[in-house]
């Protein structure tokens, strides 16, 4: 994959996880500083990546949806379907990138979209698991390697990341 479109890749899957609460708008800051970096490019993304800690709170939520325009990346609007499963897949994301351990990914899972999103209801039915794994027949490694390959499925559909080299 190519520094831009890895770049692109993180920038979207921090956008929708800012939008639904699981990101700070400094992250988002921060990772418009580091797609520069790597080649990507727009007039917005330029004045988003220069706020400090203290704008980015105001600026971030005029300035994101801006960027994701000119970059041609979905800006999902809160409380929506695809902006949910995004948010599963980005989530799915952290955890194949070692930013988040299996265990984590299942309870966020379950504690922001509880057994609502059939995406991801076999992530929180794991958390279930997890909570009782002393009672029951399975392994903490083995639940967490059926998380693992849920979040590889999850990874694996990403029709919104398809449009950047």
């Amino acid at each position: 994959m190519s520094p831009i479109k890895a770049a692109a890749d993180d920038l979207q899957d921090l956008a929708v996880l800012w939008s639904i609460g699981e990101a700070r708008a400094q992250d988002v800051v921060e990772v418009a500083c580091a797609a520069l970096v790597a080649g990507l490019d727009s007039p917005t993304l330029r004045v988003l990546a220069g706020c400090t800690r203290a704008e980015a709170e105001y600026d971030v939520p005029d300035l994101l949806p801006v960027v994701l325009d000119e970059l041609g990346l979905v800006f999902y609007p809160r409380d929506s379907e695809a902006g949910r499963e995004a948010a599963a897949r980005a989530l799915a994301h952290q955890l194949l990138a070692g930013r988040l351990t299996p265990r984590e990914l299942a309870l966020r899972i379950h504690q922001r979209f509880g057994h609502q999103l059939p995406l991801a209801e076999r992530l929180a039915e794991l958390d279930d698991e997890y909570d009782i794994v002393e009672y029951g027949d399975r392994t903490l490694a083995q639940l967490d390697a059926e998380v693992t390959a849920e979040a590889q499925c999850l990874a694996h559909d990403r029709p919104d990341h398809n449009r950047l080299p």
